[in-house]
This record gives structure tokens, sequence and C-alpha cells, in this order.
């Protein structure tokens, strides 16, 4: 197996569903200004590039046929880069760069990019037209409960606390504020947002250039998050301020071999080493990281604490719920790994998705954005990045900084 490169990674903001600066503006539109964005940062013509695979979760409407095809059209790359779309729910930008980097692994391809994205403010959680199979139902409807129902199960099971919850929720907003304060979002890129006025009984599109995420609160108290009422169940614990927010936005990762690194004269900074999916009870699809990170430390030889001495994690916080109980199975619970007042904190550094969002198929192309920047800013060998997965599932990757 060939090693796989990684040469530039990039994301759009992520702005809030219906409420925040991409709610009138096209997905196809987020991912080409990622990708064309990640191709300047690069360096790289589009000619080089011969695939893209896109995640997507709900791969429908706007965002529906072949979105990995259309935006390689739209950002003009030549008739013979192709495109797909692969859609593992909330892995799915994970799953493209896996692909994409598995691919050149095998000597089937030298340049390619793996993204994701998601318009959750035009294609509701759930898609628009859901038909679950009726006899399937009665007999296993788990597959398809509510992601906040399996959040108040594992919290329920496992006994994570409200308390605990808003703990790490307030954490990540306070890590995430401190982020956007101090400019540390370098993966970034500057994206328009469109809006749409009526002048003179037509309407008129305006573009407001939008570099930040823009469902950050750094007024958050842990007052204030007491106050919340449950979201999903009456006597629950889970809530609007413990759970990730629906977003909108794209991300995409330009990854090659080393011929290709050679021949085009750039200069990589990571790896793609590992990666894999693991599954779990669908009722509790939260706990998938806490089998899938395992499974790929198995896999790569290593240990969790190999990760804890010279690297970053980002575990996706789907809800407080699911990413305290994994990291309490995994050994890496102590607050000291990701509280916002700790100068030791590996996990999710720069707060996580309940103050930056979790826009489903772009999340895991995303993550590895601000994991792999992270990981250069700050010098960290490795770099590991999970998430659970609707339907029962947990993915995990690990990338090595090229040192």
């Amino acid at each position: 197996m060939r090693e796989v490169y990684i040469v530039e990674s990039a994301r759009t903001p992520g702005c809030r569903r219906n409420k925040g600066a991409f709610a009138q503006t096209r997905p196809e539109d987020l991912l080409v200004t990622a990708i064309n964005g990640l191709m300047e940062r690069s360096g790289v013509k589009k000619e080089a590039v011969e695939d893209i695979m896109i995640g997507c979760a709900f791969p429908e409407a706007e965002q529906g046929l072949n979105v990995g095809r259309i935006v390689a059209q739209m950002c003009k790359f030549p008739d013979d880069t192709c495109g797909a779309t692969v859609n593992r729910f909330c892995s799915s930008g994970l799953e493209a760069i896996a692909i994409s980097s598995l691919r050149i692994a095998a000597g089937w391809c030298d340049v390619a990019i793996g993204g994701g994205l998601e318009a959750m403010s035009i294609v509701p959680m759930g898609g628009n037209l859901p038909r679950p199979h009726p006899e399937w139902s009665k007999e296993n409807p788990d597959v398809y409960m509510s992601m906040g129902i399996t959040a108040e199960n594992v919290a329920n099971r496992y006994k994570i606390s409200r308390e605990e919850q808003d703990d790490f929720g307030y954490h990540s907003q306070m890590k995430a504020s401190n982020a956007l304060k101090n400019k540390l979002y370098t993966e970034i890129v500057p994206t328009p947002a469109a809006k749409y006025k009526e002048k003179d009984g037509i309407w008129v599109r305006e573009n407001v250039m939008q570099d930040f995420d823009d469902g950050i609160r750094p007024e958050t108290t842990m007052e204030g998050l007491k106050k919340l009422k449950p979201a999903f169940a009456s006597m629950g614990s889970v809530t609007a301020g413990n759970s990730s927010q629906t977003t909108d936005g794209a991300a995409a990762t330009l990854v090659m071999s080393e011929d290709a690194v050679k021949k085009y004269g750039v200069k990589p900074f990571a790896k793609f080493k590992y990666y894999a999916v693991a599954g779990c009870r669908a009722d509790e699809m939260g706990v998938g990281p806490r089998y899938a990170i395992p499974k790929v430390l198995k896999i790569a030889g290593m240990d969790i604490k190999d990760i804890l001495k010279d690297g970053l994690i980002e575990l996706n916080e789907a809800f407080a719920s699911q990413a305290l109980y994994c990291a309490k199975e995994l050994g890496i619970s102590d607050r000291k790994l990701w509280a916002s007042d700790s100068d030791d904190r590996v996990i999710n550094i720069n707060g996580g998705a309940i103050a930056l969002g979790h826009p489903l198929g772009c999340t895991g192309a995303k993550l590895a954005a601000t994991l792999l920047h992270n990981m250069k800013r700050l010098n960290k060998k490795y770099g590991l990045e999970s998430m659970c997965i609707g339907g029962g599932m947990g993915a995990a990757a690990i990338f090595e900084l090229i040192k």
C-alpha cells in the first residue's frame, strides 16, 4: 500500500440552520467555495485532480443528483475530472476522504479530493420524503429513531447527568469563543452568503462574505444552560444547550500519492493513515466512537496513550451525553483533557459541534480540516477523529503530521 499525503484541507464556516448566514445559500455554492479555496491554497492546478468524492447525508433537492460531479463542473475542473457522492450519514465527509485516500493507497489514483456538504436549511433532518419500511418498522423501529431519543437513551442507561452534559456544553462554547477571538480557525475559507432582497418588485441576490461560525455563543453561562427545557423527552436531560447545532457548511481535503507530490512540487504536511467503522445498537447510536476508536487503534498498532502523548482528538459532539460516555469508556474523560480552562486539553481544543454545529454529511470533512490545521499549528504528531453515526455506527480515522 502506498502512503497517502495530505496537501491541504479547508472548510467554509458552519452557519445555523434557517437563522444563519447560509440559510439562502445553495449547497453547491458552499462546496464550490470550499473546493476553490482548497485548490488556491494548495497551489495545485485543477487539471491534476482525477476524482472528487463528496459526502452528503441527505443527497436530495439542491444537494441531490450526483453533487460530486456537478460541483466538479461548477468549479471548472476539466471534463476528465470525475465526481461521486457517498452517504454514511454523520461520517459521510470522512468516508469520502477515506475512499479517496484508499484509491491512492491502492494505486488506482494519484490526486483526489475528499469532502462533504450539508445544507440543513434546505434539506431537513430525515430528508423531505422519508419512507420507513412498514413491516420492518413493527419488528425493529430503532434504525429510524430520532437521534435526540438515542441521546436520552445513552444518558439514562449510562448515568450521564444533566449537570455533566451542561458542563460539557458550556466548555464547548468557551473553547470556540476563545478560538474565534484569537483567530485560530485557520482552515476557514471566507464564503459568499446569499441574501435576497426585493427591489422594485424583483428579487435580487446580494452576496455578503462570511468568515466565521455564527453559532458560537460567548455569552453562554451554566446558569443559562440549566434553565433550558429538555428538547426530546419531557423528563429528559438532553437540551438545545448540550446538543449539536444543525448547520449548513462544506469542507474538502486534497490527497496525493508520493509520485504526485514530486511531480507537482508540493509540500504535504500530513498523511492519512488509518480508518475504521464499527456497529452498535441503533437505539444508542451515540456510543459508536467507543467501538470505532479501539478498532482503528488496533489496526494502527497504537494505544490511546500514544494520541494523548503527542496528538489531538476531534470527537464529534452530536450530544454531550454520548461524547461523555465514549470518553469515559475510552479512559479520556478527565476534565483536563477537554475543559476550556485547561492548558492540557487535547479533545476538541477549539470547541465542537455544540458550539460550531454538526452539518451532517459535511462534519467528517469539517473535523478533518480543523484537526489537521491544529496539528500543524501545535506540531502534534497524531490526529484522531471520530463520530457516532445515525442507525447505530461509529467511525474513526488517524492522521499523522509530517515533521
